[in-house]
């Protein structure tokens, strides 16, 4: 398995492998911030309307192929106010149903998290529905639960479902306590 980072030229040449990736974890349930079904042309949308902030930094993706076709991916928001330089939120953690248990999830928040380190950024932040897999892996990488907010998103049937926020410190700012 490779990961890759994608600037934005190869973000567009890619994005309908990606929009497969992204169909499947939402048909497959996972609450992404889409409905199911998604339609695939809708998915590669997306991934296509990534691109400008790819290309002006704002938000960094990196993919991992299992051979020639995305296995999974992982992306890096970074926030443009001059008072939140030093964080990052981790999104669009998604991971294939034929790639799951064998550490691909953890290889792709391991990538995120020592590319902020080398930018700079001491502080990291995503929300994932509660109770989903995805919360044992974040806490098993040393995330904290901050809360949880009640209702806050549709999860891909259109049921509201409550959504738990981490955080974790990285580089100078983990050292520090």
């Amino acid at each position: 398995m490779r990961v890759v980072r994608l600037d934005a030229p190869r973000l567009l040449a890619e994005a309908g492998e990606l929009a497969g990736l992204l169909a499947e974890t939402v048909d497959g349930g996972a609450s992404v911030g889409f409905l199911a079904p998604l339609d695939t042309a809708e998915a590669a949308a997306w991934w296509r309307e990534r691109a400008d902030a790819v290309a002006a930094g704002e938000l960094t993706v990196w993919v991992a192929y299992d051979g020639r076709r995305p296995a999974g991916t992982v992306g890096l928001a970074l926030p443009g106010k001059p008072n939140s330089r030093h964080r990052a939120e981790v999104v669009k953690l998604l991971v294939r149903r034929d790639a799951r248990g064998r550490g691909l999830g953890r290889t792709l928040l391991t990538t995120a998290e020592r590319a902020a380190e080398a930018s700079g950024i001491t502080l990291l932040h995503l929300d994932t529905e509660s109770g989903s897999p995805a919360e044992h892996l974040y806490r098993s990488a040393g995330w904290i639960r901050a809360g949880a907010i009640p209702d806050y998103a549709a999860d891909p049937h259109g049921v509201l479902r409550p959504t738990t926020l981490y955080y974790k410190r990285i580089g100078a700012a983990r050292a520090a306590g």
